[in-house]
């Protein structure tokens, strides 16, 4: 691992009172009248912070619904020393190591090889044809960027022409690659991958197409809004005039907000409004307590010393709001009319402009250079720009590469040992089925789930310099399915977010048909990957996890969700029979 951390360039996140989990950073005592129009606070280690209220427009913004900011994965090494369960994952690999042996071993002395072949034959089986046809099928997916520069020049609207030419296509990609599948008589393996990798595509060009195209119709709106703004300062008495004239008014409005008798100034760090005598004084004789040198101790090597020691991606430290481009300068002009035109223009111009550090601006980023680089990225949801590490780790990749193998041959000496020999037969009981197979199934979704998220997706990140690493979160503590489905796979999660809950939320259909309308739509994605896998359409799949949706209702009840133990089990319970349910 290298010594030295990346330098991450980040993206600021504005953050509103809705936010339940935004942090207000703390900076000593601060006795600042804070102006509507901004202000400037000098900090105590010498520093500059620029302030300025953030309001809720209201839009439906897109880009509001995900947010892409630096972020370590649960499980990465640069984050195992502020981990306290550390030790236990290191007795998991422990464990993992000697069961292998130990199979290796036994394996050895009934046969005299040291592994079996037979599940390695069936994942070789035309291997280079799933290679090249997988290449083929990432080849058709350039067709998007020919379709996005078409809205560029105008020649496509998006809506509605765009919609439907994109749904058109994606659904004859995604049926001409299941049909070469059934053409090509592939083994479950095989048929599984390429689906998967279809379906990957697929939502990646949604994303891609989808994004740029709702950013063609605000465009075009800014372009309206512009004229009439023209339009409007020209009867005023032209445009430098009228920017004098806002620059006049701002000027005025900041000198009667900066009053120190009509705004308040902010009180203390730690201070609170109305509080009585006695609380303060226990308040304050509990923060001149003498703290015990144990405890300075522990607090000094606290988890937030040891991430800034050991993290190779460093977290969003201060999250001041707003970020974007500069107001437009008419935003404070005396006629109402102008300045809401301005303001109008400055929240479009908001939309069509990244918040990172290159502040792209629609549709420069339309390029088959950028197109490609969000093809390697480990997300499903297209920005114009993401939070970048500035450079690429060796030993990181060296280490995720050695992850990536390892990891995957104990996920096959685990099938081909445990679950292979003991397949249920025709007659046989679930009860025996699971038995038999719930732990061996268990062990290998939790190595397959590492395998993909922490090693793979980790991976390409480090490669692509990609910070934002969250690509799940602690799902093995849900307590109900809709907490499991929201943590364990953070990028289709946030690609049925934004694309398929938020676009049915524009219909005005309500918030619980749009989430049952999304559940509805993975459902029927779930089955069909499983029918192309087994060749069979087995209903009861899917409607075993329909059935989700009242039992997620029952965990919201209020004696069920404060027993979250009892939650817990239930959840690796329904985890376990359904996996030998498919």
């Amino acid at each position: 691992m290298s010594a030295h951390p990346p330098k991450v360039f980040t993206s600021v996140v504005s953050i509103d009172d809705t936010s339940s989990k935004a942090e207000t950073p703390t900076f000593g005592d601060i006795n600042h009248p804070i102006s509507k129009r901004g202000t400037t606070i000098a900090t105590q280690d010498g520093g500059t912070l620029h302030v300025q209220p953030f309001r809720r427009t209201g839009s439906k913004q897109l880009r509001a619904l995900v947010t892409f900011v630096p972020r370590p994965s649960h499980f990465d090494s640069s984050e195992a020393g502020a981990d306290q369960f550390r030790g236990f994952y290191s007795l998991f690999w422990i464990f993992c190591a000697l069961l292998s042996v130990k199979t290796i071993v036994l394996h050895h002395k009934e046969t005299g090889s040291l592994l079996s072949w037979n599940f390695g034959r069936l994942i070789s089986k035309d291997l280079f044809a799933l290679l090249l046809s997988e290449a083929a099928l990432t080849f058709t997916s350039l067709w998007a960027v020919l379709l996005v520069k078409a809205f560029k020049r105008g020649y496509i609207r998006y809506y509605w022409t765009g919609v439907i030419v994109q749904h058109v296509y994606q659904s004859a990609m995604l049926a001409l690659a299941i049909g070469w599948t059934f053409s090509m008589r592939w083994e479950w393996v095989q048929s599984g991958y390429f689906t998967l990798r279809c379906l990957v595509l697929i939502m990646k060009i949604h994303s891609y197409i989808a994004f740029n195209g709702y950013l063609q119709g605000v465009d075009a709106k800014t372009k309206k809004i512009e004229q009439k703004l023209r339009m409007r300062t020209n009867e005023a008495g032209g445009w430098d005039q009228a920017v004098n004239d806002a620059l006049a008014r701002r000027e005025e409005l900041e000198q009667q907000e900066t009053t120190p008798s009509e705004t308040p100034a902010l009180m203390k760090a730690g201070g609170y409004f109305n509080q009585p005598p006695a609380a303060t004084a226990l308040r304050n004789r509990l923060h001149n307590l003498e703290v015990p040198k144990e405890l300075k101790l522990k607090r000094k090597g606290s988890s937030n010393s040891v991430h800034s020691e050991t993290s190779s991606i460093q977290p969003l430290s201060v999250a001041i709001p707003p970020a974007g481009p500069t107001p437009h300068p008419l935003v404070d002009h005396p006629d109402k009319s102008i300045s809401t035109l301005a303001k109008e223009l400055s929240e479009l111009e908001a939309e069509l402009t990244s918040n990172g550090p290159k502040q792209v601006r629609w549709p420069a980023n339309i390029t088959w250079l950028n197109y490609i680089d969000y093809q390697m990225l480990p997300t499903l949801v297209y920005e114009l720009e993401y939070p970048r590490t500035d450079r690429v780790r060796p030993m990181y990749v060296l280490e995720k590469t050695i992850a990536t193998f390892g990891t995957f041959f104990l996920l096959y000496q685990y099938t081909e040992h445990f679950i292979m020999p003991h397949i249920p037969e025709a007659g046989q009981s679930f009860v025996y089925s699971m038995l038999n197979l719930a732990l061996p199934f268990m062990v290998c979704y939790l190595i397959l789930f590492y395998l993909i998220f922490e090693c793979i997706c980790n991976g390409f990140a480090e490669l692509s310099c990609f910070a934002d690493r969250e690509f799940y979160e602690d799902w093995w503590n849900s307590t109900s399915w809709d907490q499991f489905a929201r943590k364990w796979n953070k990028p289709v999660h946030t690609f049925l977010l934004r694309h398929v809950y938020a676009s049915t939320l524009s219909y005005k259909i309500g918030k619980g048909n749009a989430a049952l309308l999304t559940f509805f739509l993975s459902a029927c994605v779930h089955e069909l990957v499983m029918a192309v896998v087994t060749k069979k359409i087995r209903p009861y799949l899917f409607v075993l996890q329909m059935s989700q949706i009242p039992l997620i209702a029952l965990g919201r009840v209020p004696f069920i969700k404060r027993n979250k133990l009892l939650g817990n089990v239930v959840f690796w319970i329904g985890l376990m029979a359904g996996q030998l349910l498919k």
